[in-house]
């Protein structure tokens, strides 16, 4: 019964937030720009900064950075949402969300060109198409020599990044795994483009996964169902018909990645039967980063929040630096346990921030909460004076003035 009471309070205090702090709309990020120098031409980004980082009452943290390739304004939405949802539910760690617009989709995400071919269908030889792919390495320099150190020294990003990418924009994936693994620690491939330009990518990828290793990188990789009515798993591979190249291509670089399990690459896929091309894309990606944090999670129905610091150890080992338990989900977890008089949680959850971040004033005055509501008076004053010596906040003040 109290598991249920702490699901419906952390509603219930999202709520009351919400209610408090009205807004004449919904932020789902901010819009940027960087004039790029490599691509030439001025590139729109997408922004989603987690509200914490705003709070002047927690200390200043960095957070983990999703890039998000054809991160148009419906689709960088959709992913923000769901991060958001799911980590404020304690489900997953904080994160922010780059979306990276298009401008030229098969210049930016097609690692070779392909201009003789389609010249050969008798395409027309002026198209955008025929004329500009074969730009992903370009692109790719982009988010590594401009993206990148722009978002790392203009907002709290932390070190680690996970880049996501669907059809071409997984080929593109694919390609920066193979070529430049050690920009991303982990990786999302949905429905990748392999059979683009007669698999030159998944021929390489071949050659790379047996013979390079891939320590602390990890792969998901999601697979639609592209294939004609009346065909199957089994089936698909023996075809040759141009439909089902597509399929084929994706099939065999999981049996690619399968096959060579010894080179270190933390790797999954699944298949989506009931999906087409289009209609898996934020499916998979919550799929990915569940999986990525499979680890991760605070069950509130078995009360295991003195399991915190352990599932940070995991979340450091993950991210490949240190990572302390946040302030502000300890603070919210700590006054939940309070309101249901959880007393030693709530005691441990306090006094872990207060040893996690000495210098915030909002450690000292929620342990104040928690020692007034206990009636150790002389406690909880000794923890406003605290408070109040790191900052003058009137709420504080007003407290410790009342309880003197």
């Amino acid at each position: 019964m109290v598991a249920v009471f702490l699901i419906l309070l952390t509603y219930e205090i999202q709520a009351q937030t919400t209610a408090q702090t009205p807004s004449p709309a919904i932020q789902f990020g901010i819009r940027d720009q960087i004039d790029s120098k490599i691509l030439n031409e001025q590139r729109r980004i997408l922004v989603y900064v987690p509200a914490s980082a705003a709070s002047e009452n927690y200390t200043r943290q960095l957070y983990p950075v999703v890039y998000l390739l054809d991160g148009e304004a419906a689709h960088f939405a959709a992913v923000v949402s769901m991060i958001n949802q799911q980590s404020s539910l304690f489900a997953l760690p904080e994160m922010m969300v780059v979306g990276i617009p298009n401008t030229d989709r098969t210049r930016d995400l097609t690692p070779t060109p392909m201009r003789d071919f389609w010249q050969f269908l008798d395409f027309d030889a002026d198209s955008i198409f025929l004329q500009n792919s074969g730009g992903g390495d370009k692109f790719i320099s982009f988010i590594e020599n401009e993206l990148i150190p722009h978002i790392e020294s203009t907002y709290p990003a932390a070190p680690y990044r996970m880049l996501i990418g669907h059809s071409f924009g997984g080929l593109t994936v694919m390609n920066t795994l193979i070529h430049h693994t050690p920009l991303f620690k982990d990786y999302v491939a949905i429905d990748p483009a392999m059979s683009w330009d007669d698999q030159k990518l998944l021929k390489e990828a071949k050659t790379a996964l047996a013979n390079n290793k891939y320590p602390g990188t990890s792969l998901f990789l999601g697979i639609a169902n592209t294939m004609e009515p009346g065909m199957d798993t089994t089936r698909v591979k023996k075809d040759s018909s141009g439909s089902s190249e597509h399929i084929r291509s994706i099939f065999e670089l999981r049996d690619i990645l399968s096959s060579n399990r010894e080179n270190q690459l933390n790797f999954d896929w699944k298949y989506y039967s009931h999906d087409e091309h289009n209609s898996l894309i934020l499916i998979a990606e919550y799929d990915a980063i569940r999986y990525f944090f499979s680890y991760y999670g605070i069950s509130v129905f078995y009360k295991d929040f003195r399991n915190i610091e352990q599932l940070y150890e995991n979340v450091s080992g993950h991210f490949g630096y240190t990572v302390k338990p946040p302030e502000s989900q300890v603070n919210n977890l700590a006054y939940t346990c309070l309101a249901f008089r959880l007393f030693d949680d709530a005691a441990f959850l306090f006094s872990l921030n207060v040893r996690n971040y000495p210098d915030s004033y909002n450690v000292h005055n929620a342990m104040g909460d928690y020692f007034f509501y206990k009636g150790e008076r002389d406690k909880a004053i000794e923890s406003y004076t605290r408070a109040l010596s790191l900052r003058e906040v009137a709420a504080v003040r007003q407290k410790l003035d009342q309880i003197q």
